[in-house]
């Protein structure tokens, strides 16, 4: 099989990439990625050695994918602008990556013929639930972020070009990730990147808020497993069983790295913060036999040692941009967020 992966340079794309390579030798890879911040060539650094893979930087959004698509039996499509945050400082490259690229993959495979669509998307389409729901997958979307209302917006056309042009489409839904190669704006790698430092590790609001975590590989699993046996025009819930809050989460790095919890900072909360995501996942368990396998505390312990062993790429992440994006959102939150906050109040 012949494999589009857009956004393959990003966290869970890379691993996929390094996943299907593999558990899969008869397979071929296209990476297509624009390489924003959050793509990574030094990701890929083993994939782009071997022979099977071929590497396309291009926005998704532009209509050369098309091109890019020719020849491709299925294509996987994680690239996205994913940060909350962002999203809620400036919406703008979420409508234009999630909707409009999104839009532009589908025209694009579509007049491919490409056999086999997979839209990676994310549990927060549903919004925030109560202490004892889960979302299934005909639960109603009720998004919150800019970034969630994107997300549920390119699912949508995604169903859209099932039901009206009969486009062989399934849509995954997965809870929080972690694991390698993981951009360190995101919670797991800010708090370890900021331990490992002996900085202040920012925990948003009373740290209370809950998300179910799934370890990077058990996802990439799943989604492998859809591409190959899922049933067109279905959506699958990806979750990990693990539901925590994050200051749990924070406590446990700091044990685990031997650090005080004085390193813990309670920081402005972020404006309408979900309280909590939960995933009903029987009909992937039932229908394809899928299961998690990494248990939490050994992943944590696994991604902190990986983090500890690539340090330069710890480093050159958090360097340049990321340092002013870290003094916006964390030093100088109260004024980034003020007009957020008040809109809400």
């Amino acid at each position: 099989m012949r494999i589009l992966v857009t956004g393959g340079a990003g966290f869970i794309g890379s691993n996929f990439v390094h996943q299907i390579l593999r558990d899969h030798p008869s397979d071929q890879i296209v990476v297509l990625d624009k390489l924003t911040y959050a793509g990574n060539l030094r990701n890929l650094e083993g994939p782009l050695q071997d022979p099977r893979v071929q590497f396309v930087r291009l926005d998704i959004s532009d209509p050369a994918v098309a091109e890019v698509a020719k020849n491709c039996d299925a294509a996987v499509h994680f690239a996205a602008e994913s940060h909350v945050d962002r999203s809620i400082e400036d919406a703008t490259p979420f409508v234009r990556t999630n909707v409009e690229g999104t839009w532009r993959m589908i025209d694009a495979c579509r007049a491919s013929r490409v056999g086999r669509f997979v839209h990676v998307s994310t549990d927060e389409v549903y919004g925030s639930l109560g202490p004892d729901e889960r979302s299934t997958e005909s639960s109603p979307l009720a998004p919150t972020s800019p970034y969630a209302a994107s997300k549920a917006a390119s699912d949508l056309l995604v169903l859209s070009a099932f039901k009206t042009h009969g486009f062989p489409a399934i849509i995954t839904r997965c809870t929080n990730n972690y694991g390698p190669f993981q951009f360190p704006e995101k919670f797991i790698p800010l708090m370890i990147s900021q331990a490992l430092a002996g900085q202040s590790l920012p925990v948003y609001g009373d740290g209370r808020n809950v998300r179910d975590w799934i370890h990077v590989s058990d996802h990439c699993r799943a989604v492998d497993l859809i591409l190959r046996n899922g049933k067109e025009g279905q959506v699958y819930n990806i979750g990990g069983g693990c539901e925590l809050e994050n200051i749990t989460v924070a406590r446990k790095i700091l044990s685990t790295l031997k650090r005080p919890e004085s390193l813990l900072q309670f920081v402005a909360d972020r404006p309408a913060h979900d309280r909590r995501y939960a995933l009903d996942c029987t009909k992937l368990k039932n229908e394809l036999g899928w299961q998690p396998r990494w248990e939490f505390d050994r992943g944590l312990e696994e991604t902190i040692r990986w983090y500890q062993e690539h340090s330069a790429w710890l480093e050159e992440t958090r360097s340049g941009e990321y340092q002013k994006y870290f003094e916006r959102h964390y030093v100088r939150r109260g004024e980034t967020f003020a007009s957020s906050v008040k809109s809400t109040a």
